[in-house]
């Protein structure tokens, strides 16, 4: 074989040993975990911050999920940034549910950095009553053991325990298509990385003890870096403890969506990791099945493999995701598979839009990620507190 074969050979190889890996992580990872002693009761008294802004598929169901939890000692504070916002009587209706709750809505934005989320979250850090706090984003679904689970993980070496989104109930192709990004592999990918001792935080769920982050700037530390996961990730690293994420991942019920709205969030995301953690979005051009897939298409039509090999190697491959998918209770069969496929062919080209913008749409708000970056990475204190009081950049500057 001439060495070009040789190394598409490497390469299909290589890829394949490292997927399967991955997918056995994380398989062994939720077994061990299944046998894992449950946290001492009393479980702790909990504060959960809901961060919330217009109206969303399933919004009703997800909020009022945090009133069905099967945990007693739980106080709700709902986050809104405008008293005008439509989301407020959604959220009324569902306190007015169940008085036996504690429950209330704040309104008001304290602008304390770049990050809109944070901004609308301060006031609810400020007003938590308990020590333990939990960040949710509206879209995620809480299950009636939501808190038990998320103190399941939560041990002495712990700094922060997180759970990524897992895609569910999507309606139509391109919500099959998100289902495909989240689950089987940046979800996998992130439960891989929380197996072998390398887990990172992730916004959708936070589980803070509130006097340790206190103990190290608070809230607006979360404000650090460009997204609020990666500040926490490194926060707690630096601090000695672990991230740890939940055995399996919290649902987010996604309903329809259009292709733009997928594509546009998972360039956001990409941007993101790559502001954060450029050393390790670098490999991503790499990922998924499109690279090995074409590798071996090289190889059939050099005649140094059957043709028959391509499918079988596809069907070995994707074979494995499905596996993965039926043992964690993903979505998962034909019309998935294809949406794997469309995915990892848009991998390569989702990887190059990160690298060439720098603008982006967060619930409304027309980011800039050059400008963030620069604000973010800016010496507290005089003109940096100035800089830190901007506002998001305006539509005009977004390169996407």
């Amino acid at each position: 074989m001439t060495p070009l074969l040789v190394a598409l050979a490497g390469l299909c190889a290589f890829a394949f040993l490292v997927h399967v890996a991955s997918i056995v992580l994380v398989i062994i990872r939720d077994r061990r975990l299944a046998r894992r002693a449950p946290a001492p009761e009393p479980l702790p008294a909990v504060t959960i911050l809901r961060p919330v802004r217009g109206i969303e598929n399933h919004i009703e169901r997800t909020l009022e999920s945090a009133f069905l939890i099967d945990h007693k000692d739980v106080e709700i504070l709902f986050c809104v940034a405008s008293a005008e916002d439509p989301v407020i009587p959604v959220c009324e209706a569902i306190i007015a549910r169940h008085p036996g709750r504690e429950a209330r809505i704040l309104v008001g934005d304290d602008p304390i950095g770049i990050n809109p989320k944070l901004n609308n979250l301060v006031k609810g850090w400020r007003t938590a009553r308990h020590d333990h706090v939990v960040m949710a984003d509206s879209n995620v679904l809480m299950p009636r053991d939501y808190v038990r689970q998320l103190f399941d993980a939560f041990d002495a070496g712990t700094g922060l325990v997180c759970s990524p989104p897992i895609g569910d109930a999507p309606v139509g192709f391109h919500a099959e298509l998100e289902c495909a990004f989240l689950n089987s592999f940046q979800g996998r990918w992130q439960l891989c990385a929380d197996a072998v001792g390398l887990g990172f935080a992730q916004g959708k769920t936070m589980l803070w003890r509130k006097s340790e982050l206190d103990a190290v700037g608070g809230i607006a530390r979360l404000g650090d870096e460009v997204a609020e996961d990666a500040a926490s990730t490194k926060l707690v690293r630096e601090g000695g403890r672990k991230v740890r994420l939940v055995r399996r991942p919290f649902v987010q019920p996604l309903g329809r969506r259009s292709f733009l709205e997928v594509w546009n969030r998972q360039v956001r995301w990409a941007r993101l990791r790559r502001a954060s953690f450029p050393l390790f979005f670098l490999p991503e051009l790499l990922a998924g099945g499109a690279a090995p897939m074409l590798a071996a298409g090289g190889l059939a039509a050099a005649g140094a493999v059957p043709v028959v090999a391509v499918p079988a190697f596809a069907f070995v491959w994707y074979g494995a995701e499905a596996g993965l998918a039926a043992v964690m209770g993903w979505p998962r069969g034909p019309r998935a598979i294809a949406t794997w496929m469309v995915r990892d062919a848009l991998l390569p080209v989702l990887w190059c839009a990160a690298i060439s913008g720098s603008g982006y749409s967060w619930r409304g708000n027309d980011m800039n990620m050059r400008r963030m970056e620069m604000q973010a990475s800016a010496p507290r204190g005089g003109l940096a507190a100035r800089l830190r009081r901007l506002r998001p950049a305006r539509a005009g500057d977004s390169a996407g």
